[in-house]
C-alpha cells in the first residue's frame, strides 16, 4: 500500500544505502537530466541525477553517471532540464477545513507538491473528543500522503459558561495521545492565548503535558502585547503573524514564524505583509516557514503550498530561499530534517519535478511517481480506491433539538444593541452598539441598521442552546446560510434576514448529517454534505471542489461579503472583539457573556 510506512526506517537501510552511493549496487530509479535546488546551499545545480533506492535517496550525482557506470536493472526517468526539488512540507494545516478525510486530502496536496503535512485536527476533537482524533490518525495512516499530528491543545476552545462543545480534551488526555501515537509530534495551537497569558491553570496544564515530553508547543498569538508571555509559555512557533511588526516581534523572541498564504479573497492570506519582517526589516529567514492553515476544496487545487512558495518569491524572496521555507525550514521546526526537506542521501525520495515558474509537473512520493504531467497515475488513483472508512458513530453528531426559533424577540421599548462588526478581512470582529426604537417589525431595523440575524445552535445533543445576536457588514440582504462548520465548538451558525429562510437552511444541514447551505425565497441554492462529524465529505477531492464552487457562488449571490470560511469563525469565542456561540454574546478580552439587549 502507498503510504508514509511504505518506505522502510533508515536505520535499516544504511548499508543498502551506502552500497548504492558508492556504485556498488545499482539503484532502484534514477532520475536524471534535471537541475537540482539544493535546500541545504540554496543553489540549484545544473545537470544532476538522484539515485533511490528503496523509496530513500541514495546519492545525488552528476547526470550520465549511471550510464557510464557498469550497473543495470535501475529505471531511469528523463527530467529534460527541469527543478528537481524537495516535497514541500506544511507545517500547520487543519485537514477538516479542506471539508475532505486525510485519504481525500492527499489527492490534491500530491498535485501541488505536497508530501509531508503536520495537521492540526482540534475540529473533529472538539465534536468527537479523543475518539474523533484517532479516527483522523487511522484516516491519516491509510494516506498517501506523511501525516503528523499536532495535537489539539485548545478543546474546547473556552470554558463551558461560554460555549457547548462536543469533546474536552483534558491535560490528561493529551498526554496519552502523546504516549500512544507516534505521529503526535507536537502541541497544536494554543488558541486560548488569553487565558495562557493570564495564567490559567488548565492552560498551562496542557502545556505542560508537551515541554515535559519535549515536544514542540504551536502557538496562535493576535496582538504584540501577548507576545513575551506566550514564549516565556514555551510557545515555539505561530502562523498568526498578520504584520511586520508582529513577525519580528515573533522572532525576536525566539518564536518560528509560519507565513500563511491563501486565496487573496479571504482572511488567510497575510504572508505579504507579515514576509516585510525579512524583507524591509532585514531579519533573517532561518526561523521562518510557509504554510496554509486552512483551505476549502476548492481552493486547495488552487492555493496549495507551491503557490505559496511562488508569493513569497513574488513578496522579494529569492527562489531557492522561498522553497527552503515551504520544505527543510518546516522538516527543520519539527526535528525531522533528517527525513524531510532536502535532496540528499538518506532522506526520503519525496520529490517535485518543477518548471521554471515553479509549478508542479511530477511527484514521486517515497520513490513512487504518483503525480505525472500535472495529473495523478494509475499507482495513485488505485491508492485513493481504498479509503478509510469512518465509524458509524461518525456520522451521528448532528443532534438538534426538536423545535427552535431563530430569531430573536422584537424589542417592544428602547433598547441599546450589542452587534458584532466583520472587520475586513474577516478575522477580527468589532464591537458596535446600535439604539433600536420600537418597530413594527424586525424588517425596519435590519434594513435601517444594516444588520442581519446571526443565530448558534447548540448540535450536540447536550443543552439545545441557541445563541442570538446581530451581524452588521456581512452582506445578507435576503435569505438565510447555515454551517455545521462554526469554530471552534462546531455547532450550527446560521445568518439571515427572516425566520423562513433560516429554518429551511437549518433543516438542510440536519438533512445532509452536516454540512453547510444557502437559502433564499424558500429554495435551496446550493449546499455541500459534510456526514462525518458534520466537517467532512466521505467523496473523493475533485466532488468536493466541485460542489464547493458552486457554493461559493451562490454565497456571493445572496450578497454575502465575507467567505463562508470567515463566516464559520464568528462563533471563534477566542478572537476578539465580540462572538455569539450556543451561550450568547461573548466578549472576548473580558471573556464573559453579554446581554443582545441592554
Amino acid at each position: 500500500m502507498l503510504t508514509r510506512f511504505s518506505v522502510a526506517p533508515l536505520h535499516t537501510m544504511t548499508r543498502s544505502l551506502a552500497s548504492v552511493a558508492m556504485g556498488r549496487t545499482a539503484p532502484d530509479l534514477v532520475i536524471t537530466g534535471a537541475r537540482v535546488l539544493s535546500t541545504y546551499t540554496e543553489r540549484i545545480h545544473a545537470d544532476r541525477e538522484v539515485w533511490i533506492k528503496g523509496g530513500r535517496i541514495a546519492a545525488v550525482k552528476a547526470a550520465g553517471a549511471y550510464t557510464k557506470s557498469r550497473l543495470t536493472g535501475a529505471k531511469r526517468y528523463e527530467a529534460r532540464g527541469g527543478i528537481l526539488a524537495p516535497g514541500l512540507v506544511d507545517p500547520h494545516v487543519h485537514i477538516e477545513s479542506s471539508m475532505m478525510t486525510a485519504c481525500a486530502f492527499a489527492e490534491a496536496a500530491l498535485l501541488n507538491g505536497t508530501t509531508t503535512v503536520f495537521c492540526d485536527s482540534h475540529e473533529i476533537g472538539n465534536v468527537c473528543d479523543v475518539a474523533g482524533i484517532e479516527w483522523m490518525l487511522e484516516d491519516a495512516r491509510r494516506a498517501p500522503l506523511s501525516i503528523f499530528l499536532t495535537v489539539p491543545s485548545t478543546v474546547p476552545a473556552t470554558n463551558a459558561t461560554l460555549e457547548t462543545a462536543g469533546g474536552d480534551l483534558t491535560p490528561a488526555k493529551i498526554g496519552r495521545i502523546f504516549d500512544q501515537w507516534p505521529e503526535a509530534a507536537a502541541l497544536g495551537e494554543k488558541m486560548d492565548y488569553v487565558s495562557v497569558a493570564l495564567g490559567d491553570e488548565r492552560s498551562h496544564g496542557v502545556l505542560a503535558e508537551a515541554l515535559k515530553r519535549g515536544k514542540p508547543v504551536c502557538g496562535h498569538i493576535y496582538g504584540r502585547d501577548f507576545v513575551a508571555a506566550g514564549a516565556a509559555s514555551g510557545i515555539t512557533d505561530t502562523h498568526e503573524s498578520i504584520d511586520r511588526e508582529i513577525a519580528n516581534d515573533f522572532l525576536e523572541n525566539g518564536v518560528w514564524i509560519f507565513l500563511r498564504g491563501g486565496n487573496p479573497t479571504t482572511p488567510w492570506h497575510s504572508l505579504p505583509q507579515a514576509i516585510k519582517a525579512v524583507t524591509e526589516l532585514g531579519a533573517n529567514p532561518k526561523r521562518v516557514c510557509v504554510c496554509t492553515d486552512d483551505r476549502d476544496a476548492d481552493d486547495l487545487f488552487l492555493f496549495g503550498m507551491d503557490w505559496v512558495v511562488r508569493q513569497a518569491v513574488a513578496a522579494g524572496l529569492p527562489t531557492t530561499t522561498a522553497w527552503s521555507l515551504g520544505s527543510l525550514h518546516p522538516a527543520t521546526r519539527y526535528a525531522m530534517d533528517g527525513d524531510f526537506g532536502g535532496l540528499a542521501p538518506a532522506r526520503r525520495a519525496d520529490i517535485v519535478l518543477l518548471n521554471d515558474a515553479l509549478e508542479v509537473q511530477n511527484t514521486w512520493y517515497g520513490g513512487e511517481l504518483v503525480v505525472e504531467r500535472r495529473k495523478i497515475t494509475p499507482l495513485l488513483e488505485r491508492a485513493l480506491s481504498k479509503p478509510y472508512r469512518y465509524p458509524r458513530a461518525a456520522y451521528s453528531t448532528v443532534k438538534l433539538p426538536r423545535k427552535v426559533t431563530l430569531t430573536p424577540p422584537l424589542p417592544t421599548k428602547p433598547v441599546t444593541a450589542n452587534v458584532i462588526r466583520v472587520v475586513p478581512p474577516g478575522i477580527v470582529t468589532a464591537h458596535d452598539r446600535v439604539v433600536l426604537s420600537p418597530a413594527s417589525s424586525w424588517t425596519d431595523h435590519l434594513a435601517k441598521h444594516e444588520v442581519c440575524f446571526l443565530t448558534v445552535v447548540e448540535r450536540h445533543g447536550k443543552t439545545g442552546g441557541v445563541g442570538y445576536g446581530l451581524l452588521r457588514d456581512f452582506g445578507l440582504t435576503d435569505g438565510a446560510v447555515a454551517s455545521s462548520v462554526g469554530h471552534d465548538a462546531h455547532n450550527i451558525v446560521l445568518a439571515g434576514t427572516n425566520e423562513r429562510d433560516m429554518q429551511l437552511a437549518l433543516a438542510t444541514v440536519k438533512k445532509m448529517r452536516g454540512g453547510v447551505s444557502v437559502v433564499r425565497g424558500g429554495q435551496v441554492l446550493a449546499s455541500v454534505a459534510l456526514p462525518i462529524a458534520g466537517l467532512l465529505s466521505d467523496q473523493r477531492a475533485p466532488v468536493v471542489a466541485k460542489a464547493t464552487t458552486a457554493l461559493k457562488r451562490a454565497w456571493k449571490k445572496v450578497g454575502c461579503k465575507v467567505p463562508y470560511m470567515g463566516f464559520n469563525l464568528l462563533p471563534l469565542s477566542v478572537i476578539p472583539e465580540l462572538r455569539l456561540t450556543d451561550k450568547g454574546l461573548v466578549d472576548v478580552l473580558g471573556m464573559k457573556i453579554l446581554p443582545l439587549f441592554v
